[in-house]
């Protein structure tokens, strides 16, 4: 299992590592810079409300289905020929709830036709996430690798040609209309490969069986829903307390911390069907979770303390205006993504083993204790408050779930362990504040604190080289045999 995850991650480490920066930056970051922060901090405020209320279109049915394909891929065929009819019904409950809270929430006034395309996207977006469930429940990984950067190529075509080459330039409704488009195309063809691999496709709703599939999928997706809106409810809490600036200026920041943490979402696309498979299997996950887990912080560490110490001169780089405020966001945000990056090895573990009324009870904490921080520090500290709200409540969301995977999944990490994890943590921290001290283009100190505080975990034996080589030849030697 752990090859077969070591394999699936490096390819779909490699395809996004290869898309999504030139998206991100070379596209979404770009579209900021044309429009102003004002224009675009009302389009990621109306962007997270869509993304907040995206529940409704799934009510965690993907994640049910991930986890049940997983553990039984003979239930492919009847699961989605079953779901595939309730999923379109939820679209037309999901465009009703967007819209007319979105009216009672004042987009109508700013900008109906970005409420209609965000919302079409996210559709689209919700059947691209269920029909890929499917895929990596069937284990299938490197159609889903693919997948996940298939939607952003088309973005980088479409909307790389009005950005760069034509002089109407973008505004943020074309913007969204590209987005919808992208996701459709997307998700049409993993639809196509879905039935490619379904014996029998006869879809059909039943209000018995719908009503059954829906109690057991409700835990999950109100899980979804929770953790949905305290990690994007700033974003529109700025919007409606502050305004449309405020919102653009927190973006800025808030990209690239969503930027850094793609890696910790790959991670747990991959883990919720492994460890499903295991704890069906009633084999052992702490060796799979130390893993995972050791390999997604030291990515996050080194690119926090690398971003931290060069804050200021990163976002003067990548952006036209309001670049000061935003480094200092910025320099808050990336801690946070230690924890988020946490909460997807553990929180997936959670889920696989079915803890969702624990996972349920802390995600509901933190919707609390984010909405009650952003109410007291967004009037008085603007985005700065968001900013703080936002790293207080995922590490203590994240602090939670490790304790409650370390009782009930007896992780069994030995206190040595332990001690080595903190050790690398507090040398990474004073080697790359040493290394930003010394006379260099921020560049190359963003690249050496980077490097220097990834390769510095050889030095505790944190990962379990002699494992991964022997996973690596065995990897290579099965695919000379075939």
């Amino acid at each position: 299992m752990q090859k077969k995850f070591v394999g699936s991650l490096a390819l779909l480490l490699f395809v996004n590592f290869l898309i999504k920066p030139i998206w991100i930056f070379g596209i979404d970051l770009e579209v900021q810079n044309q429009v102003g922060s004002d224009a675009y901090g009302f389009y990621s405020a109306v962007l997270s409300f869509v993304m907040i209320f995206n529940i409704v279109l799934d009510l965690g049915l993907a994640h049910y289905s991930n986890r049940e394909i997983a553990t039984d891929p003979q239930q492919l065929a009847r699961h989605f020929s079953e779901l595939f009819m309730i999923k379109i019904s939820l679209a037309g409950v999901y465009f009703l709830v967007a819209m007319g809270l979105g009216f009672f929430l004042g987009f109508w006034s700013g900008g109906a036709q970005l409420l209609l395309w965000l919302s079409l996207s996210q559709v689209f977006a919700s059947a691209l996430f269920f029909l890929r469930s499917h895929l990596t429940g069937l284990h299938l990984f490197k159609w889903d690798a693919v997948l996940s950067v298939f939607d952003k190529s088309l973005m980088i075509l479409t909307a790389g040609y009005l950005l760069y080459f034509s002089q109407s330039g973008i505004d943020v409704q074309t913007f969204a209309a590209l987005q919808a488009l992208a996701y459709g195309v997307t998700s049409s063809l993993a639809l196509v490969l879905i039935l490619w691999r379904v014996p029998y496709f006869k879809p059909h709703f039943r209000w018995l069986k719908f009503r059954k599939k829906l109690g057991r999928s409700l835990p999950y997706a109100l899980m979804i829903f929770l953790m949905a809106m305290y990690t994007r409810i700033d974003q529109l809490m700025l919007q409606q307390l502050i305004g449309n600036s405020e919102a653009g200026i927190y973006a800025q920041a808030f990209r690239l911390l969503d930027t850094f943490n793609q890696p910790a979402y790959l991670f747990s696309v991959l883990l919720l069907p492994m460890f499903a498979t295991l704890i069906s299997r009633e084999e052992p996950v702490s060796d799979l979770a130390k893993l995972s887990f050791v390999l997604i912080y030291v990515m996050s560490l080194s690119i926090t303390l690398g971003g931290v110490f060069e804050a200021e001169e990163l976002m003067a780089f990548l952006y036209d205006e309001h670049s000061e405020i935003s480094s200092g966001l910025l320099q808050i945000l990336l801690f946070s993504s230690l924890s988020m990056g946490a909460t997807y090895v553990f929180g997936t573990m959670l889920t696989a083993r079915g803890n969702l009324r624990e996972l349920n009870y802390i995600a509901f904490g933190g919707l609390i204790l984010n909405v009650i921080f952003n109410a007291l520090l967004i009037p008085k500290y603007g985005a700065r408050g968001a900013a703080v709200a936002t790293l207080v409540t995922q590490s203590l969301s994240a602090l939670l779930q490790f304790r409650l995977c370390y009782r009930l999944a007896n992780l069994a990490w030995r206190s040595s362990f332990l001690w080595r994890f903190l050790a690398y943590s507090i040398q990474a921290l004073l080697l790359a504040y040493g290394l930003s001290l010394l006379e260099m283009d921020w560049y190359w100190s963003l690249l050496l604190i980077i490097s220097g505080a990834a390769a510095s975990v050889v030095l505790w034996k944190l990962l379990p080289w002699a494992q991964g080589i022997e996973l690596l030849k065995q990897r290579l030697k099965d695919r000379n045999s075939t």
